[in-house]
């Protein structure tokens, strides 16, 4: 139980249903959809879709999305890719006489938008009430407008200098970051979701949306055509999983990064965590070697499904066993090489779980701030750069392609005990999530905290040849890791945030929402 006489906040507690997310706004609205009658996967859309009306620079309909769930009475988790992929015109060769990388700021780098569809189908095939009770609340507040919260507002401070032509007409205010308190309007955006809630999916991938958005994106250079949105469909798959402390992680597979949360855990599996501090030097710098190695093996062999032939090696403890040799205690690794996904930042996360004990862990994405920085000129669809995922290394399985899908930081979790789903759960902050996922799940064990106290807990992140370590530790063990030989940094902002829900065997649901963002846990 934490200290009352701290700053801090509680567990939530309630029995009928709960959702855990970034912006209370959000989180509110999905509890309604609860209340009237919907399901966990009625009540997710609802509120991640108005995520993109809150937090604008974060997510939103032109972003992908991935989506782990277990039906109601069923522990068997099924995952929803929604992301999109490159334009059939991409070539990678092209894009190599341009630079080293794909610019994030370019319409090479936008793929098509994937969370639109997934919506759709996840909503005809799992929910309950119908996608247009999904989308009215999104409807209403992106008319109405939602105040500009005090985390959005210095996200928005940051990353409204990439936003360009049209983008900068719905983003900003006479070309200005929007500040906290201010209303923030997409009626644009308004008129697309309406759209969708009686047409479906065609009415946003085909006709005069597309058509929008298929321009915009030729007018800033890009290969899209109405052809690459048309076809765009999202996927089932199985989870991936990997056990740990009794704990059985499930994880989006690729293209998302979930596999190294796994071989992360596998690692750190070799080492006895719960011997250490828990805010220690010791622990900070075993994740920080542990991170670097499962990040290296990420960047040679994280792909597209279709074109990843190392998933078997990542997920095998031979291979964490072989990586985990190479730590010491007092020595530091060099720094992992790390793609354009190491500077982004912006994701949203919801989790839902209804009173039939379906769960929900849903994650959507622009990239990075703002995305591209390019909106479309009628709409105002702001969309992705999750084309900077890519490679432009000639034969690496993440090497640009027409119709491939990039890589992608971007990952729900969902853990099990004995065969039961008891915690859908998200971290984001981009690539940080990986890092995330293992260390929730080594606080849960090895430390024995409750969701909220695994969320509250100091972050630290090995990142870009730096050691970041939030204020939330203390001054001597950023000297104990800066002696070790770690580039010790106090980050400017916090490192990600995260949401959980927790189905104790009691039936109530607990629930934990990280500090480091606007949002909160509900219930009922």
């Amino acid at each position: 139980m934490r200290d009352f006489h701290l700053p801090g906040r509680s567990p939530v507690l309630a029995t009928n249903g709960m959702c855990a997310t970034s912006h209370p706004l959000a989180a509110k609205v999905a509890v309604q959809i609860l209340e009237a009658g919907g399901n966990a996967v009625d009540a997710a859309i609802a509120g991640a879709v108005l995520l993109g009306v809150c937090e604008p620079q974060m997510t939103g309909i032109g972003g992908d999305c991935f989506v782990l769930f277990n039906a109601p009475g069923e522990d068997r988790v099924r995952a929803l890719n929604g992301s999109g992929r490159a334009p059939a015109g991409l070539d990678a060769g092209h894009l190599r006489k341009k630079g080293a990388v794909i610019a994030p700021e370019s319409a090479d780098a936008v793929t098509v938008p994937g969370a639109m569809d997934a919506f759709c189908r996840l909503s005809a095939d799992w929910g309950r009430l119908g996608l247009a009770a999904s989308l009215a609340p999104a409807v209403h507040y992106a008319e109405a407008g939602v105040p500009i919260a005090s985390r959005v507002a210095t996200d928005l401070a940051e990353d409204s200098g990439k936003l360009r032509g049209a983008a900068r007409k719905f983003f900003a205010n006479a070309e200005q970051p929007l500040q906290e308190g201010q209303m923030f309007m997409a009626p644009g955006q308004a008129d697309v979701l309406r759209r969708v809630a009686v047409d479906g999916r065609d009415a946003f991938y085909e006709g005069e949306v597309a058509e929008d958005m298929v321009a915009s994106l030729q007018a800033a250079g890009g290969s899209h055509t109405l052809a690459d949105f048309a076809a765009h469909q999202s996927t089932y798959t199985d989870p991936i999983s990997g056990g740990y402390g009794g704990l059985e992680l499930c994880e989006h597979p690729p293209n998302g990064q979930g596999a190294t949360a796994i071989l992360l855990l596998n690692i750190l599996s070799h080492f006895d965590l719960g011997d250490l501090a828990p805010f220690g030097a010791e622990r900070a710098h075993l994740e920080a070697e542990a991170t670097k190695l499962a990040y290296d093996a990420r960047q040679r062999f994280m792909a597209d499904p279709d074109h990843m032939a190392r998933l078997d090696h990542m997920l095998s403890m031979e291979t964490a066993r072989g990586l985990a040799a190479l730590i010491g205690k007092d020595r530091v690794l060099p720094p992992a090489a790390l793609g354009a996904e190491a500077v982004h930042k912006d994701t949203v996360y919801i989790t839902v779980v209804d009173r039939e004990g379906m769960s929900v862990s849903l994650i959507y994405s622009i990239f990075h701030g703002f995305g591209s920085g390019i909106a479309s000129d009628k709409f105002g669809i702001l969309f992705q750069n999750r084309g900077a995922g890519f490679t432009l290394e000639e034969g690496h399985p993440n090497e640009a392609g027409p119709g491939k899908r990039p890589m992608h930081t971007i990952i729900p979790g969902i853990l099990r005990q004995n065969g039961r789903v008891i915690m859908p759960f998200g971290v984001m902050g981009g690539q940080y999530q990986s890092a995330g996922h293992a260390r929730f799940v080594t606080n849960l064990t090895d430390f024995g905290m409750c969701p909220q106290e695994a969320i509250d807990a100091p972050r630290s992140f090995a990142e870009q040849g730096h050691l970041k370590v939030e204020r939330g530790y203390t001054d001597a063990v950023r000297q104990q890791l800066a002696d070790l030989g770690h580039d010790v940094i106090v980050p400017d902002g916090a490192i990600g945030g995260a949401q959980a829900i927790l189905r104790r065997k009691d039936g109530v649901l607990e629930g934990g929402s990280d500090p480091r963002k606007d949002g909160c846990a509900l219930g009922y």
